[in-house]
Order: C-alpha cells, then structure tokens, then sequence
C-alpha cells in the first residue's frame, strides 16, 4: 500500500436520463477516428490497384518444399507404376493414413493391388516420401482437396499419374524427389548372379 505510482483516470459520469445516454452513444460514435478510416477505405477502393488473384483461373506459385497432395508416379520410358510394394511408407506413416494390398502376379512378382491414403488423417509430414526408396510417392502441387465424401481423399487412380499425361509428368523438384547431383553418389554394385 506504500506505493504512490497510482494513476488516477477521468471517468465521464454514469449518465442516468435517456437523453444523456444518447447523447453519449452519439458522442463516442461520430468521432474524427472514425472519419478517418472511411476516408482511408475509400481512398484505396478509388485506386483500382487490384492485387486480387482470380483463384480458380490463376494460382500462386508454391514453393517445391511444399507438402502438398500425395502423387504416385510412373516410370517415363515403360508407363509401370514405380511402386513395387515395399510397404516402408505404410510403416513410417505415423498417422496411420496409408494401406496398401500386394498380391503376386503371373510372372511371380510383387505388385500392389490397391494403394490408398486418407488425406482426412494425414499430416502431410512427408515421411512416406522420404523413405520411399523408388521415387514413387512425392508430395505434388496439388492443395485442393476438398470433396463431398470421404472415399475422394483416399483414391489411388486420383494419385497415380494418368497413362495420356505420362509425357507431362516432371520429376517433382519437391519434397521426397532426388536432388540434382543424386547421379554422381549411385555406386554400380557387384551382381550375386
């Protein structure tokens, strides 16, 4: 209680007619502030400098760190799908989003029968595509992805790089791909056979 660096505030008094609760109302309403902001508004709507982006027509560009919707890719010069069925990205998945089926196919080899992923439970933390020894899942450009039922965010044929698009297909510079030197580090190893 000694100490004296109290600052005592004027108050206005608590005003008790009808007229005198207006008036303050309209006192504390139309003051020079507020005059100022509507000047400074339509100061900046008369420019006409747009800075708008027209979403669906154009987009901004992302960064390649960007962890964005999964994209399964394709090897260019056959069309087969990359994945050969490791299940190492089901198994560092720490959401537990992603579920692959592989069954063995008539020339005695692993294929994957159906891969999917819940993009409602994944964290995008980029895991799977860090440990996928093939390239084949790497986190796209694609942001969007909105639907009405649950079953769109997990289709493996929405991932999969399309048969007719295969000469579009870019290696992803983002993340999960091969950086640009990766070929003077591969090492030809000695055959078994």
């Amino acid at each position: 209680m000694g100490d004296k660096n109290y600052k005592l505030l004027e108050i206005d008094p608590i005003p008790e007619s009808g007229w005198a609760k207006f008036t303050q109302v309209v006192s504390r309403t139309l003051k020079g502030e507020l005059f100022v902001g509507l000047w400074i508004v339509f100061r900046e709507m008369i420019k006409f400098n747009i800075h708008t982006v027209q979403y669906p027509l154009e987009k901004l560009p992302i960064s390649p760190r960007y962890r964005a919707v999964h994209k399964l890719l394709r090897l260019i010069e056959s069309g087969n799908e990359r994945c050969i069925g490791c299940g190492l990205c089901e198994k560092i998945c720490i959401s537990n989003c992603i579920k692959m089926d592989t069954r063995v196919d008539e020339n005695g080899r692993k294929e994957v029968s159906d891969y999917t992923i819940n993009l409602g439970r994944c964290i995008f933390c980029g895991y799977c595509a860090e440990v996928c020894p093939e390239l084949a899942i790497v986190h796209g450009d694609r942001y969007e992805n909105s639907s009405e039922q649950r079953a769109h965010f997990a289709l493996k044929d929405d991932m999969l790089t399309p048969i007719d698009f295969l000469k579009e297909q870019k290696e992803f510079p983002g993340f999960g791909a091969l950086s640009k030197d990766a070929s003077k580090f591969v090492k030809k190893t000695p055959l078994a056979y």
